[in-house]
């Protein structure tokens, strides 16, 4: 074996021994280099692609983001959110399970996390329709479970702006593009919900608990004003939205309600986002790199060969897709996998005739389903020690709604139109 390959093979053992991302991605960069050029200033590309990601104003909002979300989940807004959702649609037979599926997809738009969702919202959301509202138990724990990661496609959510900056296309209709079927999968399993009302209790929900409700969420709703119409209105610019958001979340919650002391609170707050935000920026810029030699090394191209000799139909090209999509969505965390996948399969999706943007929605949703898909979807695992049960059950109970969110993804693949009618 070459000296590279054996500097390969120290590599990979490296990933195998959970070394960070990072640390794996920079070293095969360098080593894949070195190996074909012999260049010992193989590293430089990993800080020439962290100076141009500086330089993208985009790249604003994904710490800003990062920072908002955190700072909610240490409120008690997820609370004050789900108790709204409650009063609007619990009156509802099966509507506390819409109004669990519209709150997990609220909260995780915001936070950008489908572990931080189960982790927050389950211990308010599990009583509430396990023994409030008796719905099963099955019912509740695949509902939450897959809920986690509901979301994911609406704006601000950190995957959807991560994907637009590696993809190289305009985020805003990217924001746009994602509504549609974020909607549609919400729809889906909300439908689900009411269908299985039969033998759950039906609340009892008037008016004075939606105006309550109203009254104690009055300063966390206009966060989703200023996110509808800065983004979806196109009155100003993702990076812009961030900053008001950031602005509006810090004002309400350090000096209007008090939830987050500024000194005690907020400084460990930031660092928390900091750490997060900064992990992703540096994964990205070497995963750039990497993906710079890969593309000089015609990697893409040699893929495409691969896949048209075994077949030129777009039709089994997204079905094979969707299953390695999946497969990745249970092995990566979501900010991995479009980092490190995405560079790949664009090239490749293009040359079939895949729009990118639909590509985007494509690679999310299949991400939302990996989540949580057994055996080893990472959603699972945080739902088991969330709510203290074996994991195999939550295989059993998260079945029927994986099921119906693959009818969703095979309607998403094969209709663009779903993804891509708002932008035309």
């Amino acid at each position: 074996m070459t000296a590279t390959g054996l500097a390969v093979a120290a590599v990979l053992f490296m990933a195998i021994c959970e070394a960070p991302l990072f640390a794996v991605l920079a070293a095969l960069t360098a080593v894949l280099r070195y190996g074909a050029d012999g260049d010992l200033m193989a590293m430089q590309t990993i800080f020439i692609e962290m100076y141009r990601l500086a330089g993208m104003p985009v790249l604003v909002a994904l710490p800003l983001f990062t920072l908002a979300g955190c700072m909610l989940n240490a409120t008690a807004a997820p609370r004050r959110m789900t108790d709204l959702l409650q009063a609007l649609f619990g009156w509802l037979p099966g509507g506390v399970g819409v109004a669990a599926v519209g709150a997990c997809a609220l909260f995780t738009a915001l936070t950008g996390a489908s572990g931080v969702t189960i982790l927050a919202l389950g211990g308010v959301l599990y009583p509430i329709l396990r023994y409030e509202r008796r719905y099963p138990k099955d019912f509740t724990l695949g509902l939450l479970t897959t809920g986690g990661s509901l979301g994911l496609l609406f704006a601000p959510s950190l995957p959807l702006i991560l994907y637009a900056v590696v993809a190289q296309v305009d985020i805003g209709l990217v924001f746009h593009a994602a509504v549609v079927p974020g909607v549609l999968l919400m729809a889906v399993l909300a439908a689900y919900c009411v269908v299985r009302r039969k033998g759950v209790e039906r609340p009892s929900q008037g008016r004075p608990a939606i105006g309550a409700a109203l009254r104690h969420s009055a300063w966390d709703w206009p966060i989703l004003g200023i996110i509808l119409l800065g983004v979806y209105g196109g009155l100003t610019t993702v990076a812009e939205v961030s900053v008001l958001v950031v602005t509006y979340i810090f004002v309400v919650e350090c000096l209007v309600l008090g939830e987050i002391h500024w000194r005690r609170q907020l400084p460990a707050i930031m660092v928390e986002s900091a750490m997060l935000s900064g992990a992703i920026i540096v994964i990205l810029a070497t995963a750039l790199a990497l993906t710079g030699y890969l593309v000089e090394a015609q990697v893409p191209q040699r893929i495409l060969a691969l896949l048209t000799g075994l077949t030129e139909s777009r039709v089994l090209f997204l079905a094979g897709l969707n299953l390695f999509l999946i497969a990745v969505g249970c092995m990566m965390d979501i900010f991995s996998a479009i980092v490190v996948v995405v560079p790949i399969m664009i090239p490749v999706a293009m040359s079939y005739g895949i729009d990118p943007i639909h590509l985007g929605i494509i690679f999310l949703v299949n991400l939302e389903i990996g989540y949580a898909t057994p055996p080893v979807g990472i959603n699972l695992f945080i739902a088991s020690l969330k709510f203290d049960v074996p994991i195999t059950r939550l295989y059993r109970a998260s079945l029927p709604f994986l099921a119906l969110m693959l009818v969703v993804l095979v309607l998403i693949t094969y209709l663009p139109g779903l993804s891509l009618w708002a932008i035309r």
